[in-house]
This record gives C-alpha cells, sequence and structure tokens, in this order.
C-alpha cells in the first residue's frame, strides 16, 4: 500500500539528517529550497507507489474474475452472451472479427447478473435480467432459449445450472408519515415542487439497490427519512411475493422481518396495480 507524502517526505529528511555532508541543510523553513527538493522528490515516489497499488488491484481483479469454476466466472461469461452470434469451436469464446462494435455491443442483451449455490441442492443458479427506459425486466422467451443453449456449451461438466429470468418481486409496503405540513400536503405532494418525495425516495432506494441485493427494511427507513418534510414514520407491512416456478405465476406474500435478497435479483414497487398496491399514509 501507498506511502502518505508525509510519510515518504520525513524518510527522505531522517537519511538526509544522517549525511554529515549535508549537515549544512539545517534550515527549518517550509519553503527552504532542499525542503521543496524533498517534498517534489516523495511526491514522484508517492505516485509511482500509487501506479503499482493500482496495477496490482487491476491484475487481482482480472485473474478474479478469469478463473474459472467459481460464481464469478460464470457472471463474466453470462455477460459476455452475444445473442445471434455463434460460438467458436470447441470454445466458450465468440469470433467477432471484422464485427462493428456496435453491433458486438447491442447483441450483448443480459445486462444484469447474479450467481449464487443453491442452499438446498449441489446446483448454481443463474439470475438475469435486461433493461429498457422503464427499468430491469427478463429477457424474451426466443434469447433465453439462446443464452440457456450458450451455457451448456461453455459449463463445466457435471455442473446443474438453473436459468432464473423471472419477472421482478413484488414489494408491498404499508406506510404512515408523520408530515411537515408547511413542506408536504394531505397527499404527500411536495408543496413547492408538486412531486411525491416519499415515493420517489422509495424508487431511489430499489433503484440503489445491486443487482441480487439484499433489501433492507431499516435501510429504506433511513431513506425515507432524509425527505424533507417527513417528521417521522413507521412501516406498518412490508410484504414480498415472486414468480413461484412450478405454477409461472407469484405465489403468496410473505412478510420481510428485517432483509430479504429478491428471488428474481430485483423488486418493484406500485401506487396503483390492486394486485400489489403499496399504501402510504399522511398525518
Amino acid at each position: 500500500m501507498a506511502r502518505s507524502i508525509k510519510e515518504i517526505q520525513d524518510e527522505i529528511i531522517e537519511q538526509k539528517n544522517e549525511q554529515p555532508e549535508l549537515v549544512g541543510l539545517n534550515s527549518t523553513s517550509k519553503v527552504s529550497v532542499w525542503r521543496m527538493w524533498t517534498y517534489i522528490t516523495a511526491v514522484a515516489i508517492w505516485s509511482l507507489e500509487k501506479l503499482f497499488d493500482l496495477h496490482s488491484s487491476e491484475v487481482n481483479s482480472k485473474l478474479a474474475h478469469l478463473k474459472p469454476h467459481t460464481a464469478r466466472w460464470y457472471r463474466s461469461k453470462a455477460l459476455l452472451f452475444q445473442n445471434g452470434f455463434d460460438l467458436l469451436p470447441d470454445s466458450d469464446n465468440y469470433d467477432n472479427t471484422g464485427v462493428d462494435e456496435s453491433e458486438i455491443d447491442n447483441s450483448k442483451v443480459i445486462k444484469y447478473c447474479a450467481v449464487v449455490e443453491s442452499e438446498s441442492v449441489s446446483r448454481l443458479i443463474i439470475k438475469i435480467a435486461t433493461e429498457d427506459s422503464d427499468g430491469l425486466k427478463p429477457v424474451d422467451e426466443n434469447i433465453l432459449e439462446s443464452f440457456q443453449e450458450y451455457i451448456a456449451e461453455i459449463k463445466d461438466a457435471g455442473v446443474a445450472i438453473t436459468v432464473i429470468n423471472y419477472l421482478p418481486d413484488r414489494l408491498k409496503l404499508t406506510i404512515r408519515i408523520i408530515r411537515n405540513p408547511l413542506l408536504l400536503d394531505a397527499e404527500g405532494r411536495s408543496i413547492r415542487y408538486g412531486n411525491k418525495p416519499v415515493e420517489d425516495a422509495i424508487k431511489g432506494y430499489l433503484k440503489l439497490l445491486p443487482f441480487n441485493g439484499n433489501f433492507s427494511v431499516q435501510k429504506l427507513i433511513d431513506n425515507i427519512q432524509q425527505v424533507e418534510g417527513v417528521e417521522d414514520l413507521s412501516i406498518d407491512e412490508a410484504l414480498t411475493c415472486w414468480i413461484d416456478g412450478t405454477l409461472q405465476d407469484y405465489g403468496n406474500w410473505e412478510s420481510i422481518d428485517i432483509h430479504k435478497v429478491p428471488e428474481s435479483g430485483y423488486y418493484t414497487v406500485s401506487y396503483t396495480d390492486n394486485d400489489y398496491k403499496s399504501i402510504i399514509s399522511y398525518e
């Protein structure tokens, strides 16, 4: 790890003080010429040490992602999937010779991926999603078929894999807000700006969650409490449901006690859809 500039400069000065022929360089002024040179040298050494740290970090990161037989390797490969392209014979790579860079980028339709090990059986679970202007969503069925064939081609022999390409887990919240009437009206609108900042805060929290990230009730509360005009709040209920693979439809609602990782990898919340309408009341 790179030392600080001061640590390096102090070491240079210490070495200077041990040289009898340099005893004349004894000014204590910070702007003396010899001190300025020790500072310049220290900055140069510090810059080099920072570059070494950066290089080491990049090398370690590449090695971690390139190493086969790990969840990181499978995730990297999933994100490299190119829809409409064939693999090189006996390879897990594509031949992109002569293909325009924009076409390659457009073919990489898997925008989000998480790879986890099943807790009950020996199996890898690959969760995927793509995106459009409205946010995250599953990939189309024809793309899913191609992706599953791609994974079957590149996976290690004997490794069982399940691909999850589900609609988002639904999140249903019941929240009571104690508001400042000078800033928020009875419907939760900002008197000054006309938006609904509590709903914006919830949306912002979900957007910042990493794919397959852990939804935390307390962190959602912390996010809402930062909204101007919110004096206090209570999340009376936080429920979630997700696609049941056997039913191919949403299953039963379950309460989120402290936190919950979404089965699909991501959440959706609504204030209008009666199937999973969240209710925010303002007092």
